[in-house]
């Protein structure tokens, strides 16, 4: 596998296009590639069916990559490869320098916190069983992982009457053999006291594969034995026994019901599932052997390069087995197979000696659970988002980092953030949200339909929205009156007495774009005599924050609390605006519907509108349905019925044939 480097550049203006590979330099097979960046550190870590086209992709006019790849290419200066004989071998090498550079913008599955597991060390003549926690080590058998110690100390403690191992430490264990005496366990039949004697270490190991036997999934045998041990005695009339047999069954079943069934195949498979954001993904791992959910894990990971779910579950299963042989399962069930999934399964099957099948479930059981363990992903991304949102120390630091990158003379405590959306040129709305504190003021959000301006112009229809936005302000404050309140002086209706939510200056507006956008948002408030409002832009493409009067761009590092409640604010705005804009269009399909129904004007047809609140629902309607609004009649129902209907007979509702009986005005239905 010789390595073949490209001749290095030092980063210039001109970008990836100062180091790219010279034409015809780069092989057509399959391999791993390597960016460094200007010192040498490998930023990116990536392999390719086919190095040529893969390499190409990233030389192209950097306004057409993603954002993410877009700033790896611009930090990187130098690109190198290696070339290998098959896909499988590319996969070993790129988790290899994945694991060996830690690559900046490679996604990283990093665990947050380590996961206790059951451990078992079978590599010592007296094994024992304990929690354990962090990396692996040879020469122990372990279970899980689960969610908390606590839950495995538990399940050990009720099997240790049935299964009387040992879970002594070192230290006791020698210590009891000098003194000849067993520890408390070993009077209380919970440890069978191999340190004193009581059994060989060949009996020992028959209990503790017992014990290994029965956490793998193999219960039924166990339960079976016991049961007829039981019947057994209680026939000799060994009543003591025949108890303390019950007693064990009733620790097993105890144990198991901690275990819900929920494959009834008995299946070992690992299920995994994703929740996605533009700058986060949650992991979700439910394990489960015999059929029985034995473990769990999770945690949310930064998402710092471009792809899909499919590209998402490739780098995870590689991150997650390449590196771990054993815990490979016969199957995993993932949200959305991998790019090469067939590579993967001869990956995975050569690392655990038997074949592994890699599957999104379609129905059943594993599709069921697969649902349950997303649930549990988008919980898990929401309760991450929700508790860093709101803790209080973060949003002070996030607004103190705003405040430090924009030189502004005081900590934004309201931010305003504005979008605007449209469909080619139509239907052109913007959003503004609002964040105080760091927190979303969704009470004091506000829509605008942009009038003013023509055709697909979102500078236009910025500066429209902000000279709207900021005109309300200026009436507002010349209309308000001031007045002491709880928390200082506040702005009021002297009519009312209610304060005005829109005549306080926010201290940072945001507008989603680049240079131009900001051009227009700052010339809106000049033309209102507004020096005192600071304004910036984030732009998506590489998550660069503009500021008027500046060539460069605010570069805010990617960990920055500040950038992320930034981004927070405009993808809240952009979700705000496509929610919109989305609603517009739907009434908008509506009305064009029905305009040409004679008899029907614009104040009927939004009292349409308003009572079925979609073309959907009002194509599900009956004529005498539409005949019950206020000011339809039977006839224009049933031209409204026809107008609505799918064309061709197909569609939501089969086409309905009416008439309306002149003499009695009753509708008829064929």
């Amino acid at each position: 596998m010789p390595d073949r480097p490209a001749r290095p550049a030092a980063r210039s203006a001109r970008g990836p296009q100062s180091y790219r590979p010279e034409p015809g330099s780069i092989p057509t097979g399959p391999g791993v590639y390597r960016f460094r960046d200007a010192k040498g550190r490998v930023v990116y870590v990536g392999k390719a069916k086919n190095l040529r086209a893969r390499l190409s992709s990233y030389f192209q006019d950097i306004a057409h990559l993603h954002q993410r790849t877009a700033t790896m290419v611009t930090t990187a200066a130098s690109v190198e490869w290696t070339v290998v004989n098959t896909e499988v071998e590319a996969l070993q090498l790129e988790y290899s320098w994945i694991k060996e550079y830690d690559p900046r913008f490679n996604v990283k599955y990093r665990d947050d916190k380590s996961y206790p597991w059951l451990a078992v060390t079978v590599g010592e003549e007296f094994p024992r069983v304990m929690v354990g926690r962090g990396a692996k080590r040879k020469g122990t058998r372990y279970f899980g992982p689960y969610s908390h110690a606590w839950a495995i100390r538990e399940t050990v403690d009720i099997l240790l009457r049935v299964f009387p191992m040992r879970s002594c430490s070192n230290g006791v264990f020698k210590r009891s053999a000098q003194i000849g005496r067993p520890c408390l366990l070993g009077y209380i039949d919970k440890c069978s006291a191999p340190c004193v004697g009581q059994v060989s270490a060949e009996e020992h190991r028959e209990i503790v594969d017992d014990f290994c036997d029965f956490m793998g999934g193999q219960t039924r045998p166990f339960l079976r034995r016991i049961e007829k041990q039981m019947y057994a005695a209680s026939e000799a009339m060994d009543f003591e026994k025949a108890a303390r047999l019950r007693d064990d069954l009733g620790a097993m079943q105890r144990a198991l019901e901690k275990q819900a069934v929920v494959l009834g195949d008995g299946a070992d498979a690992d299920v995994i599932a994703l929740a996605e954001d533009p700058l986060e993904v949650a992991v979700q791992i439910f394990y489960v052997r015999g059929g029985r959910i034995r473990g769990q894990r999770g945690w949310v990971a930064d998402r710092v390069e471009e792809g899909g779910t499919a590209e998402l579950v490739e780098h995870f299963l590689l991150q997650l087995y390449a590196g771990d042989s054993e815990s490979i399962p016969r199957e995993i069930l993932v949200p959305a197979l991998p790019t090469d999934h067939a590579t993967f399964e001869e990956l995975l099957s050569e690392l655990r000696g038997s074949r592994v099948q890699i599957r999104v479930p379609q129905r059943g059981d594993k599709k069921t659970l697969q649902e349950t363990v997303a649930s549990n992903a988008a919980q898990a991304l929401v309760l991450h988002k929700t508790k860093r949102a709101s803790d209080l120390t973060t949003r002070n630091r996030a607004l103190e980092e705003i405040q430090e990158a924009l030189e502004l003379d005081d900590v934004p405590l309201r931010i305003e953030c504005y979008d605007v959306s449209n469909l080619q040129g139509t239907e052109v709305v913007a959003s503004m949200v609002v964040f105080e504190d760091g927190l979303a003021r969704k009470g004091e959000y506000r829509k605008f339909v942009i009038k003013g301006v023509d055709g697909q112009n979102d500078v236009a229809s910025m500066h429209e929205v902000i000279t709207r936005r900021f005109r309300r302000l200026l009436d507002e404050q010349a209309r308000s009156q001031t007045v002491e309140g709880q928390d200082g002086p506040m702005l009021v209706d002297p009519e009312t007495g209610r304060p005005r939510k829109f005549a306080y200056s926010p201290g940072l507006v945001v507008v989603d774009g680049g240079p131009p956008q900001v051009a227009a948002a700052v010339r809106a408030l000049d033309e209102l005599g507004i020096d005192d409002v600071p304004v910036c832009g984030l732009a998506k493409r590489l998550e660069e924050v503009w500021v008027p009067g500046q060539e460069d761009p605010v570069i805010l590092a990617r960990s920055s609390e500040g950038l992320y409640l930034l981004q927070r604010i405009r993808d809240e705005a952009h979700r705000f605006a496509i929610t919109h804009h989305r609603s517009r269009r739907s009434k908008t399909m509506v009305e064009s519907v029905l305009d040409d129904v004679p008899g029907l004007g614009e104040v009927r047809r939004k009292t349409l509108l308003t009572h079925f609140g979609s073309l959907k629902k009002l194509r599900a309607a009956t004529v005498e349905e539409i005949s019950q609004v206020p000011g339809i009649g039977a006839r224009t129902a049933a031209s409204i019925k026809a107008a609505v209907a799918p064309e061709g007979g197909s569609g939501e509702t089969a086409p309905v044939i009416v008439s309306v009986n002149t003499a009695t005005g009753e509708i008829e239905e064929a």
